[in-house]
């Protein structure tokens, strides 16, 4: 059973009633509210387009990018490549099947990844496509081994592919063929979402739902090690949660992840071994810049680590709770979104909130895109803006 990130604050304030779903005593979750800013700076935006958004569905399909242009998906099927200068489409398809009887939509859930020659998309249905990247031509469609949650990720002739049944495939990325697939112990109980998997010096590193990171060779999906990060604990499901679902990040000959209930850790490349951790859980993945790693927590606490140390460098606390996005590094600031559609800029030497703006009243849930100067989010209504700092 996968379990939507975002349900947490429903089901704490459910036990209000004096009612708890996993059993036991439950904290009651307060919301901050958006705090205000006096802005240092003003936000342009430079463009909107549009996708078919579904404001009731928790997803995470968010914009990718290759070579000047931006490429987004819907739930129900329409892919869409924009012009990243100007915000025009360059083109539009939808993978929708429908009939005059019937209409079955395509259920994207796995997030858009591009590269040279396609455009990749997965869904709910367990099927991925690709797409000819210059115009939009399904050039393979083939069924997978479970829900697509993960963007899936391309190397050489390769593309991997994590599921939400614990399987991680690699394809031939000009055929969609299986190549070789490897299995993860999946709990009862996850969190809806799976580690995108890295992909280094020939290898995948990609988290579980089982607290673990793994390295395979992504030639035949061989293991080359695996290390627990987080440990199941506490007296309710939820607290015994311990999934790895950032994506992790590898500079040298370290890699960086967190997992949910557990800590953010620097591994060694090589063998998986620890270099140093710090207590601190999260299902978001890192933004980072030379010297540190921006880490949202669970309770969206935003926090600077020391990329040598582990060591705390600082703390902003006035967004508790508030659905945060993945962060991402634009020039000086770490910017980022929340449920109520709110973008905020926060300043990286001390993390102070030195803007924000109001994107979407539809809610951001997916992580802003960086490229050539302009911030791109994607809301959940599935407007797609691009913003720049002046």
């Amino acid at each position: 059973m996968k379990l939507s990130k975002y349900l947490f604050t429903g089901v704490l304030m459910f036990s209000l009633a004096g009612c708890s779903l996993f059993g036991g005593d439950e904290e009651i979750v307060q919301i901050s509210p958006s705090p205000k800013v006096d802005n240092q700076f003003s936000i342009q935006q430079v463009w909107k387009n549009s996708t078919a958004g579904n404001t009731h569905i928790y997803s995470l399909l968010g914009p990718s990018n290759y070579d000047n242009a931006i490429y987004v998906a819907s739930r129900s099927g329409q892919v869409k490549a924009i012009d990243l200068a100007s915000g025009n489409t360059i083109w539009d398809v939808n993978l929708s099947q429908s009939t005059f009887f019937s209409s079955k939509t395509a259920l994207f859930s796995g997030g858009v990844s591009a590269d040279d020659k396609y455009v990749y998309v997965g869904s709910e249905r367990a099927v991925v496509y690709a797409l000819d990247r210059l115009d939009g031509k399904v050039v393979w469609e083939k069924p997978v081994k479970g829900e697509v949650l993960a963007r899936p990720v391309s190397s050489q002739d390769k593309l991997i592919i994590h599921t939400a049944s614990g399987i991680l495939q690699g394809l031939n990325r000009d055929t969609g063929d299986n190549l070789w697939d490897v299995s993860f112990e999946v709990p009862a109980l996850s969190l809806r979402g799976n580690s995108t998997p890295t992909i280094a010096h020939g290898a995948a590193i990609v988290g579980d739902d089982n607290g673990r990171v793994n390295a395979y060779y992504i030639n035949d999906g061989q293991l080359i090690w695996q290390q627990r990060i987080s440990q199941p604990s506490g007296s309710t499901e939820i607290a015994k949660l311990n999934d790895v679902d950032s994506s992790p990040v590898v500079e040298g000959n370290l890699v960086y992840t967190v997992g949910y209930n557990g800590s953010v850790v620097a591994l060694d490349l090589s063998n998986g071994q620890p270099v140093w951790h710090k207590e601190l859980g999260s299902i978001h993945n890192f933004a980072v810049d030379t010297h540190q790693l921006f880490v949202i927590d669970q309770n969206d606490n935003v926090q600077a680590i020391a990329k040598n140390s582990g060591a705390e460098l600082w703390t902003q606390t006035s967004l508790l709770h508030r659905q945060l996005t993945d962060p991402v590094i634009y020039q000086n600031y770490v910017v980022f979104g929340d449920f109520e559609g709110y973008l905020y800029w926060l300043n990286v030497e001390n993390g102070e909130i030195v803007a924000k703006t109001k994107v979407s009243s539809s809610g951001l849930i997916s992580k802003p895109l960086v490229v050539d100067n302009k911030i791109i989010v994607q809301a959940k209504n599935g407007d797609i803006y691009a913003f720049t700092k002046k």
